[in-house]
């Protein structure tokens, strides 16, 4: 048994009584709990569910071939979009609509500012992966982004860039904290975004313009992780977070019934450390 199906088979039992997870999460659970064993008919047998840490590499391998006749000749590089702490307990109250907005904001980032002649004059490639938890397993959402240093100008002629990423970082934060924020103004003045329990002093809206106003004083950083030396690099990294899951097996030191105990790594540092046993606390 794998150690994730270890964790899985002593808590999820107590986690659906406590939680009541959708029928998706309840279906992944049940998936994961069954994969490779005599419940799927075939004892090595796979789920193939997305979630899942011991059938992901196969998917992966897929995923990378057909991303092979699309890649050009040129630099490529990765971008990390995320937002302020303050606005997680917002998006995980609104996922689906929020995670869109998300993807929107970056993508019409990157374009603008590559259309504009100071850093390209064209239109680069661009692909995005959301992810919503942090090392640590907390809820962290961020988009990666893998784009090209070359683009089409509307001439249909092909420009590149070498070098450094070709948009200064503090131009970048700005343009995407403008672009989140206004889209979330909308989406508040159209009573689509619902607040209850702790969030919902922010139905009055002295309270929103207080937080809103406080998010557009706060420096906004993307993180540009790499420069890679051709799209073959760029795929093969980008291929590690289109099919990541919150844990891998590896990661896992020690299961047991009441604990678990992980290893994490400190983005600040650059190290990896033993993060310390977690009792479940459902």
């Amino acid at each position: 048994m794998h150690k994730i199906q270890e964790v899985f088979h002593f808590a999820y039992g107590e986690f659906k009584n406590s939680f009541n997870p959708s029928p998706q999460q309840h279906k992944t659970a049940r998936d994961i709990m069954d994969c490779k064993t005599g419940r799927l008919g075939i004892h090595a047998s796979s789920c193939h569910n997305r979630s899942c840490p011991c059938c992901q590499g196969i998917d992966k391998e897929l995923w990378l071939d057909a991303r092979k006749a699309e890649v050009i000749d040129a630099s490529y590089y990765h971008v990390v979009f995320t937002i302020p702490a303050e606005l997680n307990p917002v998006l995980y109250a609104h996922q689906g609509l929020l995670y869109q907005l998300l993807h929107k904001c970056a993508a019409q980032t990157l374009l603008e500012l590559a259309a504009d002649k100071k850093y390209l004059g064209a239109v680069p490639g661009i692909i995005q992966v959301l992810h919503t938890w942090g090392q640590k397993l907390n809820y962290h959402p961020h988009i990666h982004c893998i784009i090209t240093g070359a683009g089409l100008t509307k001439a249909s002629q092909l420009i590149t860039k070498e070098g450094t990423f070709f948009i200064p970082v503090a131009v970048l934060g700005a343009k995407f904290r403008g672009k989140f924020l206004s889209g979330l103004q909308e989406l508040y003045e159209s009573g689509r975004l619902v607040f209850q329990g702790d969030l919902a002093r922010l139905q009055d809206s002295r309270e929103w313009n207080a937080l809103r106003d406080s998010l557009y004083l706060k420096t906004w950083v993307p993180f540009i992780k790499e420069t890679f030396n051709g799209s073959g690099n760029a795929m093969e990294y980008l291929g590690r977070y289109t099919h990541r899951i919150a844990i891998s097996n590896s990661r896992i030191l020690r299961v047991s019934e009441s604990h678990v105990t992980f290893r994490a790594k400190d983005y600040r540092t650059g190290r990896r450390r033993r993060s310390p046993s977690r009792a479940w606390s459902f």
